[in-house]
C-alpha cells in the first residue's frame, strides 16, 4: 500500500470536512430542539420533542432532506399539526420568534 497521491488527499479532506460540518449542524439542531422543549419557556408541548427530532433527522418529504433552518421549522410545524387547533395555533405563533432568537451556545 503506497502513499496517497494529492488527488486522494484532497478527496479525503473534502469528505472529512463534510462530515465535520454535518456533525456541527446536527448538534446545533439537536440543541435548538432541546432548548425549545426543555430550557425555554415557549410552552411547546414537551411530548412533541421526539417527533420534531424524528421529522428533522428523518424527514418524510424529500424537499426537507437538507439540514436547514427551513427544514427544522418544518419539523416543528409538522409536529404541531398533531395538536388540537388552539394549541397548534399558539405553538405555531411562537415558533418564528423562538427560531429567530434561539442561538445554540
Amino acid at each position: 500500500m503506497g502513499r496517497p497521491d494529492a488527488a486522494e488527499l484532497r478527496a479525503f479532506e473534502a469528505a472529512s470536512g463534510a462530515v465535520a460540518v454535518d456533525a456541527i449542524v446536527s448538534a446545533a439542531a439537536k440543541l435548538l430542539i432541546y432548548q425549545a422543549f426543555i430550557e425555554e419557556e415557549t410552552g411547546f408541548p414537551k411530548h412533541l420533542a421526539r417527533r420534531v427530532h424524528d421529522l428533522y433527522f428523518q424527514p418524510v418529504h424529500e424537499e426537507f432532506q437538507p439540514r436547514t433552518m427551513w427544514s427544522l421549522s418544518n419539523a416543528f410545524t409538522s409536529a404541531f399539526k398533531e395538536l388540537e387547533p388552539i394549541p397548534q395555533y399558539k405553538a405555531t405563533a411562537k415558533l418564528a420568534g423562538f427560531l429567530q432568537t434561539a442561538q445554540p451556545s
